[in-house]
């Protein structure tokens, strides 16, 4: 029903100040959950879900740290082959990603999440495009984006990630107002950003992957602010709501919000006991200290 999508974009412009000091000289993004860092997590999922073209929008500081992480280390690679490393040799390969699939642009001033898709415009304006959100660590199989891939084949349209939040947190999402529910799919006629506990239409928040329609930019062309006086990517969304077809969906999985402190020890725990080799080392250290 639905064009392919094979480009996803990375808003990753943010300066990381919850992560201080020791985001001071790396970008939030580069900080290591397990085995690998946050954004090498989201590069693979969309991996999964059949990307081709990844597109980061970034600033100046940020941009050679990840260009550098993505590209081919000759010397490194040659080093582990010689030493017969080939586990680590594959890590590394898994970690590497071709000069004509990666995309750099910058988001000079925090505008809000709409801005920075927005800044992404040039590669992506003539088709359905992902975007995820590295902070929003999930741990799903398959991944939460083939998830939404698989809704979209089938649905067209504008496809959100959502999951229902504590009704004090409202005010730090974008919030559906539902009209209908079908499983795991829910429809709704608008989108409110980060509305007070009183005033939101639901507790059902949309976290960080979208798949979305070109028309958006339709919208996001304007440049109208919105809460907090940022272009916000929902208003643009919620714009489109009659225009093109919109489905939220429950995904199978566990998400972290890696943003805050919390979340990351959380997602670190999470994932070195599903991927380490060290796992039942972790599991004893746990049950030591609780």
């Amino acid at each position: 029903m639905s064009t392919s999508i094979t480009k996803v974009v990375f808003p990753i412009a943010g300066l990381g100040t919850r992560f201080l000091p020791a985001t001071k000289a790396i970008p939030k993004e580069m900080l290591p959950v397990a085995d690998r860092p946050l954004i090498q997590y989201a590069v693979q999922e969309a991996l999964e879900a059949g990307i081709e073209e990844f597109i980061f929008v970034t600033n100046p500081t940020n941009h050679p740290i990840l260009e550098s992480h993505f590209s081919a280390n000759a010397d490194l690679e040659a080093t582990l082959a010689e030493r017969g490393k080939t586990a680590e040799l594959k890590i590394v390969a898994e970690a590497t990603l071709g000069d004509d699939q990666i995309k750099f642009c910058y988001q000079d001033e925090p505008l809000g999440l709409g801005h920075a898709v927005w800044c992404a415009k040039e590669y992506v304006a003539d088709g359905p495009f992902a975007v995820i959100l590295p902070d929003d660590l999930i741990q799903a199989k398959p991944g939460c984006l083939k998830q939404m891939m698989d809704v979209h084949a089938q649905r067209g349209g504008n496809v959100v990630a959502v999951e229902n939040v504590a009704p004090n947190l409202t005010n730090r999402y974008g919030i559906l107002d539902v009209t209908k529910e079908d499983g795991p799919l829910v429809e709704a006629k608008g989108l409110v950003e980060k509305p007070q506990p009183e005033d939101a239409p639901s507790t059902l928040s949309i976290i960080g992957r979208y798949i979305l329609d070109g028309q958006v930019f339709a919208h996001l062309d304007k440049g109208l602010t919105g809460a907090g006086g940022e272009i916000q990517l929902t208003d643009a969304i919620s714009a489109t709501i009659g225009e093109v077809p919109f489905h939220g969906l429950r995904f199978e999985g566990t998400r972290y919000d890696c943003g805050s402190m919390y979340g990351f020890v959380e997602a670190n725990v999470a994932f070195g006991l599903e991927r380490s080799s060290q796992s039942q080392e972790m599991r004893e250290y746990l049950k030591r200290h609780l």
